[in-house]
């Protein structure tokens, strides 16, 4: 069985020989292990470091593309490889290495298709404790969509099998962490989370650099994810909201009507009848959706037996 693990990489050429470095020689049930940088166009001695610290496969990419961008490069190239496992961790040093053991065993076991490292949040000394909600927080929100029970939704430090690898497409520029989570639930993918090991922090976060930015992206793709895997469910809730709120205010007015109070209350009908006309078209457009995500299933299908195809050559 062969183990690529793969680090996206910007300017880290403080931290990525120690990363280098601890990454484990040997594991139990794995027979080869590799290393992938992904270099995100540095401009500092990133790539020199890896080809002095013996990195397998380097791509370096020539314009700067992002963390999704990279994290999709990598996880394609690891497959091209020949990968039956797959571990994404950080070139900071972040994550404890002696821990990728941890994360693939569910995976050597048959146990789970993906793999999440969760972090100790409450005693991360770096996170403040406004963002130690925020985390906790958004986890949330992710295991309430995606019905799985991940407790760290933004951890990076993570594991795929070859199979999870192979169906997740990630969509989103900004970051993969809680894409693949709502979008492994929506493709059957078996999904549990880990308690893992963390080493100081030698730098501030390169994605996070503004909380508040950081909210309002991580908000846009979970409403993008849950659109693009549950529309009939997004808009299905959206068009229920709207009818119940007309049928209540068509009931109110028929209540003044059969009290003879009626003619005051005029407006309340004309609301009424938008808000219900409103909904019947959010219905109508939830089916649609529906029939919309059926054709992106197939279409996902026909890209899976391509890839399976490419493999073999």
């Amino acid at each position: 069985m062969k183990l690529i693990i793969q680090i996206p990489c910007y300017n880290e050429e403080e931290t990525l020989a120690k990363t280098l470095s601890e990454l484990p020689k040997h594991i139990d049930g794995i027979d080869i292990i590799e290393t992938l940088v992904i270099d995100d166009c540095s401009n500092d001695k990133s790539i020199d470091i890896a080809n002095w610290n013996g990195v397998n496969h380097i791509i370096k990419l020539k314009k700067h593309t992002g963390l999704a961008g990279v994290f999709k490069i990598g996880i394609n190239e690891a497959l091209n490889l020949g990968a039956d496992i797959i571990v994404n961790t950080d070139a900071d040093n972040q994550y404890c290495a002696d821990d990728i053991e941890t994360i693939i065993k569910p995976i050597i076991s048959n146990q789970a298709d993906i793999v999440i490292g969760a972090r100790p949040i409450e005693s991360v000394k770096s996170f403040s404790t406004f963002k130690k909600c925020i985390q906790k927080f958004g986890s949330f929100i992710v295991r309430l969509l995606s019905s799985t029970n991940v407790q760290d939704a933004p951890s990076g430090f993570r594991a795929f099998s070859k199979y999870a690898a192979s169906v997740l497409n990630v969509f989103d520029n900004y970051t993969y962490t809680l894409e693949t989570i709502i979008q492994a639930q929506a493709k059957g993918l078996r999904v549990i989370s880990v308690p893992i090991r963390v080493n100081e922090v030698t730098r501030k976060s390169k994605l996070v650099k503004n909380l508040f930015q950081y909210i309002k992206n991580s908000a846009f793709t979970i409403i993008r994810m849950f659109i693009i895997y549950r529309p009939f469910r997004f808009f299905a809730i959206i068009a229920s909201i709207f009818l119940l709120l007309g049928l209540i205010l068509g009931f109110r007015f028929l209540y003044y009507y059969m009290t003879g109070f009626g003619t005051g209350h005029v407006q309340s009908l004309i609301l009424a009848s938008i808000l219900i006309l409103t909904g019947f078209h959010l219905g109508i457009f939830a089916i649609l959706a529906d029939l919309l995500s059926i054709n992106r299933k197939l279409s996902e299908d026909i890209q899976l037996r391509l890839k399976k195809l490419e493999n073999k050559r």
